[in-house]
């Protein structure tokens, strides 16, 4: 029968598609990796990793067999869990995914109340884009993922939080200034300055105020909130951003003024992401209130 220890190794040059950073991943020789694999293929009968001098690549047989041991591994992960946490929760470090839109407004207030109820808890994070967090949940690399819902992904449990306030960004100079109220139709044919495709707060924040790529011009694309606020006030375009970004966020430039739209449903919808069925799954629950409870909603 294959061994975790084997099933590791092909996890680990699926992953890397190098046999010796595939060892150093695994804190072993890249002989004893190879060993390993060797052996993984003879007890399986198939073919597995095809390598050469100069490049490693799984066979047909091995991506499908790969998915099933990450699969596999994951399972593992959440019988050691089970007998770790029988009777505390938290008792066991948890790794959790979090997007760049919601990394630096969050997480100091959900660290600290965190290690104030839970002073031996070891949470590690990962910052990064909602597919590229989604990918590594599924390949068992992280446990729980804080972003914007809903986002598709497959077999997995989406958990709302709170819904976090859009508002309007703009220079003091911009036409849309004169305005008394704002109305989401008042934002069509305005320069844009958006995050760059990818980030999930553009599309979030363009459905939740009903516009269209054709009913806007783009100026600008950044890849962060302070790259956007700062053409924001040089006046390049006005912006859709997150509440909790102006809130935290150090407008010193006298240049730039925020306004709420005068309708409801404004918003982005945060929360938590994990695989469905996961044993962790009221101790998520879990960590939801705390993150709720942490920045006051």
């Amino acid at each position: 029968m294959p061994t975790l220890k084997q099933l590791k190794y092909l996890c680990s040059v699926a992953e890397h598609l190098h046999f010796g950073h595939a060892a150093e991943a695994c804190f072993i020789s890249q002989s004893s990796l190879s060993t390993g694999i060797a052996e993984l293929e003879k007890s399986l009968g198939v073919k597995l990793i095809e390598r050469t001098n100069k490049k490693v690549h799984l066979t047909r047989a091995g991506i499908h067999i790969t998915e099933k041991a990450r699969a596999v591994l994951a399972q593992v992960d959440d019988l050691i869990y089970l007998a770790k946490t029988a009777q505390t929760p938290f008792s066991m470090e948890m790794h959790m995914g979090i997007i760049p839109t919601l990394a630096p407004y969050v997480l100091p207030q959900v660290i600290n109340e965190i290690q104030s109820q839970y002073p031996d808890f070891k949470l590690f994070v990962r910052e990064d884009l909602s597919r590229h967090l989604i990918d590594q949940l599924q390949r068992g690399e992280l446990d729980v993922l804080l972003l914007a819902l809903p986002y598709p992904a497959e077999d997995v449990t989406q958990h709302h939080i709170f819904n976090d306030e859009l508002v309007l960004a703009y220079s003091k100079q911009n036409q849309i200034s004169r305005k008394d109220k704002l109305f989401t139709s008042d934002l069509r044919h305005l320069d844009f300055v958006l995050l760059e495709d990818g980030h999930c707060l553009r599309e979030h924040s363009m459905d939740a105020c009903k516009i269209k790529p054709h009913d806007i011009y783009i100026r600008y694309e950044a890849t962060s909130l302070n790259t956007v606020i700062q053409m924001v006030a040089n006046d390049i375009g006005v912006s859709i951003l997150p509440k909790m970004a102006i809130n935290m966020q150090t407008l010193d430039d006298a240049n730039i003024a925020v306004k709420a739209f005068d309708e409801e449903n404004i918003n982005r919808a945060i929360g938590l992401m994990w695989r469905k069925n996961s044993s962790r799954a009221k101790e998520f629950e879990l960590l939801a209130s705390l993150i709720k409870y942490s920045i006051g909603r």
